[in-house]
């Protein structure tokens, strides 16, 4: 257990573990697709777990002199923690509002990317409240390698759509959400950079 001075370590631990999850529904979500609207019905209850997380840490801040880490650093970390959940959160309204219902291999391939990437965070949130501080580093290098597997991604994802779809409604529709899913990646990239910063500035 935690002791009640570590709460910021244990509530980003409980971000990091809600992103884990998130992603593992917004795989299962995207590769059914059978119901949109249940699906960001759950990742939207996800969300609003996380945006908890993220009150209990500006709460603890406001009212703990001392912190385990620096106090810019925790903020940092968070609101990339809420990010990241809502970026998948946000590509799975998009699903719903646009009634997107089709299976698709880019929503796919990128919610691999998104799952590992989030795996990736667990690891270094993990590692961090364990203050085993350089061992990040390879989850951060990781994290940064999925990003830009999510650019390469975007790159062939719009080229092929441009090649496919005639009907510019639709075209609309995908780019939109192609773009949101590489955006939820450079998410994750951002957290990698933060927790870089932490590394080298306790270390």
């Amino acid at each position: 257990m935690f002791k009640k001075k570590d709460v910021f370590f244990e509530t980003l631990q409980n971000m990091a573990d809600t992103l884990v999850q998130a992603s593992e529904v917004f795989v299962k979500g995207v590769e059914t697709m059978d119901n949109v609207s249940e699906f960001a019905k759950n990742m939207k209850e996800l969300e609003s777990k996380c945006d908890v997380f993220t009150h209990t840490i500006l709460k603890e801040l406001n009212k703990t002199f001392i912190t385990p880490i620096e106090r810019d650093d925790i903020m940092a970390l968070t609101t990339a923690l809420d990010d990241v959940l809502d970026g998948m959160e946000a590509c799975a309204s998009r699903f719903d509002m646009y009634q997107v219902t089709k299976r698709d291999e880019i929503f796919t391939l990128f919610a691999d990317v998104l799952r590992r990437s989030t795996y990736e965070i667990q690891k270094a949130i993990r590692l961090m409240s364990q203050k085993k501080l350089l061992a990040i580093r390879e989850h951060s290098i990781k994290l940064n390698d999925l990003e830009n597997e999510g650019d390469e991604l975007l790159r062939r994802s719009i080229k092929q759509l441009f090649a496919t779809i005639t009907d510019p409604i639709e075209l609309i529709k995908y780019k939109e959400i192609y773009e949101r899913l590489e955006e939820t990646t450079d998410s994750c990239e951002d957290v990698a950079h933060i927790l870089e910063s932490i590394v080298m500035r306790n270390s």
